[in-house]
Protein backbone atom coordinates (compact mmCIF):
# COMPACT_ATOMS: atom_id res chain seq x y z
CA UNK A 1 0.00 0.00 0.00
CA UNK A 2 1.57 3.27 -0.82
CA UNK A 3 -0.19 6.34 0.78
CA UNK A 4 0.34 10.11 -0.94
CA UNK A 5 -0.40 13.03 1.32
CA UNK A 6 -2.08 16.21 0.31
CA UNK A 7 -3.23 19.50 0.63
CA UNK A 8 -1.30 21.29 3.19
CA UNK A 9 -0.20 24.71 3.13
CA UNK A 10 0.32 28.32 4.91
CA UNK A 11 -2.99 29.50 6.22
CA UNK A 12 -3.95 32.13 8.98
CA UNK A 13 -4.98 31.71 12.42
CA UNK A 14 -8.99 30.21 12.51
CA UNK A 15 -8.47 29.11 8.41
CA UNK A 16 -9.13 25.72 7.20
CA UNK A 17 -7.15 23.43 5.35
CA UNK A 18 -8.42 20.16 4.01
CA UNK A 19 -5.85 17.65 3.75
CA UNK A 20 -6.24 14.12 1.60
CA UNK A 21 -4.73 10.81 1.66
CA UNK A 22 -4.65 8.77 -1.96
CA UNK A 23 -4.27 5.34 -1.59
CA UNK A 24 -2.74 3.33 -4.36
CA UNK A 25 -1.68 -0.45 -4.91
CA UNK A 26 -4.30 -2.36 -2.62
CA UNK A 27 -7.85 -1.19 -1.69
CA UNK A 28 -7.88 0.11 1.81
CA UNK A 29 -11.20 -0.28 2.68
CA UNK A 30 -10.41 -3.12 5.33
CA UNK A 31 -8.05 -0.91 6.88
CA UNK A 32 -7.81 1.36 9.77
CA UNK A 33 -6.70 4.69 8.82
CA UNK A 34 -5.43 7.77 10.79
CA UNK A 35 -3.66 11.20 10.70
CA UNK A 36 -0.62 12.12 13.08
CA UNK A 37 1.31 15.14 13.11
CA UNK A 38 5.02 16.26 14.06
CA UNK A 39 6.05 19.29 15.10
CA UNK A 40 10.13 20.45 15.19
CA UNK A 41 11.73 18.90 18.22
CA UNK A 42 8.55 17.05 18.94
CA UNK A 43 7.02 13.12 18.72
CA UNK A 44 5.01 11.96 16.42
CA UNK A 45 1.50 12.97 17.73
CA UNK A 46 -1.98 10.99 17.04
CA UNK A 47 -4.07 13.39 15.80
CA UNK A 48 -7.22 11.21 14.36
CA UNK A 49 -8.26 7.82 13.16
CA UNK A 50 -11.58 6.37 11.40
CA UNK A 51 -12.22 2.89 11.31
CA UNK A 52 -13.14 0.32 7.90
CA UNK A 53 -16.35 1.14 7.79
CA UNK A 54 -15.87 5.26 8.91
CA UNK A 55 -19.01 4.60 11.08
CA UNK A 56 -16.80 5.40 13.99
CA UNK A 57 -13.90 8.22 14.57
CA UNK A 58 -11.41 9.21 17.10
CA UNK A 59 -9.62 12.65 17.80
CA UNK A 60 -6.94 14.08 19.84
CA UNK A 61 -8.87 16.26 22.62
CA UNK A 62 -7.22 19.72 21.27
CA UNK A 63 -9.15 19.34 17.58
CA UNK A 64 -12.42 17.66 18.75
CA UNK A 65 -14.57 19.96 17.54
CA UNK A 66 -12.61 21.41 14.77
CA UNK A 67 -10.96 19.04 12.80
CA UNK A 68 -13.30 16.13 11.06
CA UNK A 69 -11.68 12.77 9.74
CA UNK A 70 -13.77 10.88 6.75
CA UNK A 71 -13.26 8.38 4.47
CA UNK A 72 -14.32 7.32 0.63
CA UNK A 73 -13.83 4.11 0.08
CA UNK A 74 -14.63 3.98 -3.54
CA UNK A 75 -11.64 6.56 -3.72
CA UNK A 76 -9.65 4.67 -1.65
CA UNK A 77 -8.80 8.18 -0.07
CA UNK A 78 -9.33 9.62 3.50
CA UNK A 79 -9.50 12.85 4.21
CA UNK A 80 -8.51 15.54 7.22
CA UNK A 81 -11.19 18.68 7.36
CA UNK A 82 -9.46 21.48 9.82
CA UNK A 83 -10.95 24.29 10.98
CA UNK A 84 -10.50 27.35 12.69
CA UNK A 85 -6.68 26.33 12.91
CA UNK A 86 -4.23 27.75 15.56
CA UNK A 87 -0.49 28.10 15.23
CA UNK A 88 -0.09 25.33 17.64
CA UNK A 89 -1.57 23.27 14.99
CA UNK A 90 1.45 23.84 12.60
CA UNK A 91 3.18 20.37 11.91
CA UNK A 92 3.91 18.22 9.42
CA UNK A 93 0.69 15.83 8.89
CA UNK A 94 1.27 12.49 8.21
CA UNK A 95 -1.70 9.79 7.05
CA UNK A 96 -1.33 6.34 7.72
CA UNK A 97 -2.85 3.30 7.43
CA UNK A 98 -3.11 -0.87 8.67
CA UNK A 99 -5.13 -3.80 8.47
CA UNK A 100 -4.64 -5.06 11.77
CA UNK A 101 -4.30 -2.58 14.43
CA UNK A 102 -7.34 -2.70 16.86
CA UNK A 103 -9.41 -0.11 19.00
CA UNK A 104 -6.48 0.37 21.73
CA UNK A 105 -4.07 0.60 19.24
CA UNK A 106 -5.06 3.52 16.93
CA UNK A 107 -3.31 6.34 18.76
CA UNK A 108 -0.58 4.39 18.49
CA UNK A 109 2.10 5.54 15.29
CA UNK A 110 4.23 1.83 15.97
CA UNK A 111 0.43 0.16 14.90
CA UNK A 112 1.04 1.20 11.87
CA UNK A 113 2.74 -0.35 8.92
CA UNK A 114 2.02 1.95 6.25
CA UNK A 115 2.60 5.96 6.21
CA UNK A 116 2.71 8.63 3.22
CA UNK A 117 5.18 11.03 3.00
CA UNK A 118 3.73 14.13 4.92
CA UNK A 119 2.45 17.15 4.24
CA UNK A 120 3.09 20.45 5.81
CA UNK A 121 0.42 22.65 7.42
CA UNK A 122 1.80 26.48 8.80
CA UNK A 123 -0.62 28.23 10.82
CA UNK A 124 0.35 32.10 11.03
CA UNK A 125 -0.77 34.30 13.79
Amino acid sequence: VQLQASGGGLVQAGGSLRLSCAASGRTVSSYAMAWFRQAPGKEREFVAAIRRSGDTTYYLDSVKGRFTISRDNAKNTMYLQMNSLKPEDTAVYYCAADNWVVLSGLRGPDNYDYWGQGTLVTVSS
